[in-house]
């Protein structure tokens, strides 16, 4: 059975933390649903009401384009061993960039990885719990590196060149980017 929290309590906080992966769902009218699954040691607790999450350059950049839009974003964390539990958080997200006056506070809470692009901050609503019995056993390995590995060999003026020119999410809604290396 789900339970509701209005913030994150000691169990919660102690979940998350021993999570690899987490999934990121965002949307804004008439535009699709967004669901992306994010690793890299790159989710932060702020506070019990307040999360973040870096976030590198990759294939997009709906999630900046819908909170602009809509402001809406769910995280879900799910247990892949025991015991079985589903987690997920309700919010009001926002995007920071490398040229925001907020970067500087919140960019030395996590190990700036190469691609680094912004870092979402998501005002929580209410967090639910659920069971996850029907979620697999899987067993975590490694972290992939071949994302890391791109923006390595790219490097900055070359990654933000690229991205920069996608002013427009796949929906067309307007997405801001990084002016400035992080």
């Amino acid at each position: 059975m789900a339970e509701f929290f209005p913030a994150l309590l000691p169990e919660h906080r102690a979940f998350v933390a021993k999570q690899p992966v987490y999934f990121v769902a965002t949307a804004a009218d008439g535009a699709r649903i967004n669901l992306s699954p994010k690793g890299m040691d790159s989710f932060r607790v702020l506070d019990d009401r307040t999360v973040a999450y870096l976030d590198v350059a990759g294939s997009g950049n709906e999630t900046n384009a819908h909170l602009a839009a809509d402001g809406r974003i769910t995280i879900m964390f799910c247990a892949f061993d025991n015991p079985a539990l589903i987690f997920r958080i309700y919010g009001r997200g926002r995007a920071v960039l490398p040229q925001d006056a907020e970067w500087a506070e919140l960019a030395p809470r996590f190990t700036l990885l190469p691609g680094t692009r912004q870092i979402f901050v998501v005002a929580i609503d209410q967090v639910q719990t659920s069971c996850g019995w029907g979620v697999p056993y899987m067993a975590y390995e490694r972290e992939r590196e071949t994302l890391s590995k791109y923006h390595e060999k790219h490097g900055d003026a070359t990654r933000f060149a690229k991205y920069a020119v996608r002013t427009k999410s796949i929906d067309g809604l307007p997405v801001r980017n990084p002016t400035v290396a992080a």
